[in-house]
């Protein structure tokens, strides 16, 4: 058997409503005749919409294929253990033109309960906002539920909703239970558990070319939701060049950012999981044991769990995250 080797992966492009042309004119990826490209799925293991590999030996095969051919070696032996044959992270850009819905995760717990594979942990990370741009994270006041179902049915749940203006760099956590949407101007990479989980809570009333509107998910919205006020819904964090900074840790994956100005040497003797590496600016050159690739923006690539060793060098600046599962 040949060896593994860092993957990449022909995207899945999704036509959207409220998409925009941002993943095509900054991120360089070609969707074709796509009207709106809302949502470029770059690392996808999900049902019927898996990434393809681009490169080497592999190319051609989905990536669930991969997982079920070299299980704890690509993906790590706990991983494979607790996740099978699927692959347990997709990784996304979304680019808005229009507000998304208003929506809403479930957990594991509350998805398996109505039927649904899994829950959905998702977190973003701004990559350009039209000065302005705003998205919604939580509430803006104490909720209760009657207090909520009350602006549903007046239509002003606007007015409750905790709206942030947003930048480049600005990272939010979206745990399960969080109503939130993205509003218009913005590109964003999303990190997330393998599902498409969502409950659509209000979509502006709006009407597709059909003259219909999209489905509302109420009732299971309503079970779902996490009515507590928090005092901070953006996520604060540290950045040193040619340094491995935290971003956000959760139960289903960890991301880091890491600005290079230099080379950078990565070992993960100790980590029991493949590696994400998503370019979000600028071009790198990463080289293993036998053999290197470059990433540039827009790109991401898998490195197996086999792979312990790999060198990380910038033409120019640039910057990666890095997400793998704890």
């Amino acid at each position: 058997m040949n060896d593994l080797y860092p993957l990449k992966f022909t995207p899945v492009f999704k036509d959207k409503i409220w998409g925009g042309d941002k993943i095509r004119t900054s991120l360089g990826l070609d969707y074709g005749n796509l009207p709106n490209c809302g949502e470029a799925w770059i690392v996808s293991g999900y049902d019927n919409q898996q990434t393809v590999v681009s490169n080497g030996f592999l190319k051609g095969n989905e990536l669930n294929e991969l997982v079920e051919i070299y299980m704890g070696d690509l993906v790590g032996d706990k991983v494979y253990e607790d996740f099978g044959n699927e692959f347990p992270l997709l990784i996304k850009f979304l680019n808005a033109n229009s507000w998304l819905s208003i929506q809403v995760h479930p957990d594991d717990e509350f998805a398996h309960k109505n039927n649904i594979p899994s829950g959905k942990t998702e977190m973003w990370y701004v990559l350009e906002a039209d000065k302005g741009a705003q998205l919604i994270a939580g509430f803006n006041q104490e909720m209760t539920k009657e207090k909520y179902l009350e602006h549903l049915n007046n239509k002003t749940l606007k007015e409750i909703m905790n709206h942030e203006t947003v930048k480049k760099g600005d990272v939010f956590y979206i745990p399960p239970g969080r109503v939130h949407a993205l509003g218009p101007g913005i590109l964003l990479a999303e990190i997330q558990q393998t599902s498409d989980a969502t409950f659509r809570i209000y979509d502006w009333d709006r009407v597709d070319a059909a003259g219909m509107m999209r489905e509302l998910h109420t009732e299971l919205a309503l079970g779902a939701i996490d009515f507590k006020h928090y005092k901070k819904f953006k996520t604060d964090y540290k950045e040193e060049v040619n340094k491995t900074n935290l971003l956000v840790k959760s139960p289903f994956f960890v991301t880091n950012s890491i600005i290079l100005k230099n080379a950078l040497q990565k070992n993960y003797e100790e980590l029991d999981s493949f590696v994400i590496y998503i370019a979000v600016e600028g071009k790198v050159n990463l080289s293993w044991n036998n053999g290197n690739l470059s990433l540039t923006k827009g790109e991401a690539v898998v490195v197996p769990n086999v792979i312990d060793l790999v060198k990380l060098t910038p033409e120019g600046d640039a910057k990666l995250l890095e997400v793998y599962v704890p």
